[in-house]
This record gives structure tokens, sequence and C-alpha cells, in this order.
């Protein structure tokens, strides 16, 4: 059998593990630091850190083309430098302003050493390997999510100082980029002779099913994600629980990449997906419908056990409607696919919560899920099967 864990692997696992740890470790401090610091007010700290996430989403469309139509090794490096380099701005930001542009600036190299290292994560693997690998993969993001925002708070709670939190970031950051300058990358077939303007430039055209699809599941994330701690505590009364929560949701997702890593192997892609989108359904539906503290935190294990099974089976599905050299537009397609959903999930869940409570925007978000299931059985699984460029995936 191929071997899976070569160094070239392994190398792009802890890059990919030192980018999520470092955005993690500030994610739950910034809104403090921009009160604390700068004085701002809660609009204002919301305006300031979407620009990030704003402008990841429009970076990564371009980035998957870009990762196609050049060398990868070069795009990867090229971000990877820019999203280290850019953690030291954080330290030099003086005013709210200069603070804004560096965070707004910093979600483009995000956006593009994702696609960039995701894509090259599949290339250092044989073929043979590919979905077991994306798999265990998504482990490294898994692993630094349950572990890095509670060392952020940690350090923060013991020595008060954003700086030195900042300097942190800054440094595991650049290990990553270290770690991925060694790689010795395969020569790959570049995108060549497209038309001067196409869209599936941007977007794989041949997976916007799946990419729909995920955009149903990024709505309801955004919504439990930003208004679970809110609702936890004007709601249920639960006051220190949404660490706890996503602690048992991350392990959720390793435990399931872990147990899904055979089937996926073995190539049962639409199986491992139906399992995971039927768990994360009765999770969602949980979370609401049992409003205490089995329904909350027993919705967190089922959420990422779901996830867990899903996402990866999803994105081996559009990979393998893919040709070789649109890797990096299927990466950054599923990518963009699933933030825009979390985007729009954060405003109507916002403005739904606003008008008619939370419970009500959790019901949406359950029966957003309930029908991104039945898009994926009715439409997703068989459009999948009649594109697929190999006969192996069920």
């Amino acid at each position: 059998m191929d071997k899976l864990w070569n160094s070239n692997y392994k190398k792009v696992m802890v890059t990919n593990f030192t980018m999520s740890f470092a955005f993690y470790l500030l994610t739950p401090l910034l809104p403090l630091y921009l009160s604390e610091t700068f004085g701002s007010t809660k609009d204002m700290i919301g305006l300031v850190l979407s620009g990030y996430t704003i402008t990841a989403l429009l970076f990564r469309p371009f980035s998957g083309y870009i990762v196609d139509s050049f060398p990868r090794k070069k795009v990867l490096l090229v971000s990877l430098f820019l999203y280290f380099i850019i953690f030291g701005g954080y330290l030099l930001a003086s005013t709210l302003l200069m603070f804004a542009i560096v965070r707004t600036l910093h979600g483009g190299p995000f956006g593009a050493s994702t696609v960039a290292n995701n894509t090259v994560a599949i290339d250092v693997v044989a073929s043979s390997r590919r979905n077991e690998a994306i798999g265990y993969y998504g482990l490294s993001n898994n692993l630094a999510t349950a572990i890095a925002p509670t060392i952020g708070v940690f350090l923060y709670k013991y020595i008060h100082n954003f700086d030195a939190l900042f300097w942190l970031a800054f440094i595991v950051a650049g290990i990553g980029f270290a770690v991925d300058y060694t790689l010795k990358l395969p020569k790959k077939q570049l995108l060549k002779d497209k038309k001067a303007i196409s869209l599936d430039r941007f977007f794989l055209l041949k997976g916007w099913v799946i990419g729909l699809n995920i955009c149903f599941f990024g709505f309801c994330y955004g919504i439990l994600s930003n208004y679970l701690a809110i609702y936890g505590k004007e709601v249920m009364g639960i006051t220190s629980g949404t660490g706890t929560y996503f602690m048992l949701l991350s392990i959720g997702l390793i435990l399931s990449r872990l147990q899904g890593a055979k089937s996926l192997r073995e190539g049962k892609l639409t199986r491992n997906a139906a399992e995971g989108i039927v768990l994360s359904t009765i999770g969602y539906t949980l979370f609401i419908a049992m409003p205490n503290m089995v329904g909350y935190y027993g919705s967190a294990i089922l959420i990422g056990l779901g996830n867990g099974h899903m996402w990866p089976a999803m994105q081996n599905m559009i990979i393998n409607v893919a040709q070789n050299n649109e890797r990096g537009t299927a990466n950054s397609t599923l990518l963009t696919s699933w933030d825009l959903g979390v985007g729009i999930g954060i405003l109507i869940g916002g403005s739904v919560s606003e008008y008619m409570g939370y419970a009500s925007a959790f019901w949406t978000m359950a029966v957003v899920h309930m029908a991104g299931m039945a898009l994926f059985f009715i439409l997703t699984k068989q459009s999948f099967l009649r594109r697929k460029r190999t006969e192996s995936f069920t």
C-alpha cells in the first residue's frame, strides 16, 4: 500500500496546525483587546473584525485559479509569508484605524494560504490514499481549534499582555512558513488554454451543487457559532459553557475523522457524507428542541461527529469531479461556499433574533439544515455519481 505519512504530508499538516493555532489564539480575545485598548463599541468591534472574513471570502475564488495556474509551492510560500508577517502589524497598530486596516488585509493571505495548503496536501500523497489524507488533514485544524482559544484565554488571564499574545501568534505562524519552505513538491500540470474571461477559472461549475449544499451547512454553523454564547447566557442561564461546548464539538470532530478514515480509504464518500449530515441534523435540532444541559452539550458532540464525517467526504467529492489541474479551484469553491453560508447565517440569524428572538433564529438553523440534508439525498449525491472521474466512489 502507498505511504500516507510521508515527510511532505507531515509538513503541510504542521503548517495547517500553526496557521489555525495562530488564528484561534487571538480570535476570542480581539473583541476584548479592541474594547480595552481603543474603547471600541460593540458595533465598531463587529465592523473591524468582519473585515478579515470579507477579505478572505473575496480572495478565495481567485486563490484557486492562481494555485492552479502558477507553481503551487511559490503561491503557497508567498501567501504564507504574508500571513505570517502581517501578525507583526498588530504589534505596530497604534490606532483603531490602523488595526482595522491590518486586520482587513490579513484576511487575504489567510484565504489564499488555506486554499494553497489544502491543495498541496492533496498533491503530496498517492491517489490511493487521497480520501484518507483529506480526512486526517482536517485533524490538524480541529486540534488547533480545540486548544488555541483555551491557551490564549489562559495566558491573558495570567499575564494580561496582548503584545505577548501577538508575538506568540507571530512566532507560531513563522514556524509554519519555515516548515513549508522545505517542501519538495512534484511537478504538476498547470491550468492553460482557458478563455480570458471564464467563470470556471474561479468557481468549479461542475461542483456547483456540492458548493450549494455546503453553503446550507455553513449557514447553520454561522448562526450557531456566533449566537451560541449569548443564547446560552440569556435563554438558558449558562454563563461559562461556551468553551466547553466548542471543546466537545472539537472532540467530536477529531473522533469522527479518526473513525471515518477507513471508509474514506475505501472510497465510501457519499455514505460518509450522508452519515455525517444526518448526525449533524439531529444535533442542530436537538440544540433548540431540548433547551437543557443534555440537549445543549449533546448537540455539540453530535454536530462535531457529523461535521467530521461530512466535511472530508464532501471535499473529496468536489475534488473528484475536478480535473487534476483544477484542484485549487475545487478547494476554493468549497471554502468560499462555506464562508458565504456562514456570512449569510450571521446576517439572517441576527435579523431573526432581533425581531423574533433567539429561539426562532435557532429553529431557522435547524430547518435550513434539514433542507440541506434533503438537497444532498435528492440532488447532490446523484450529481456527484454522474460527474465523478473514477468508478470507485459511492
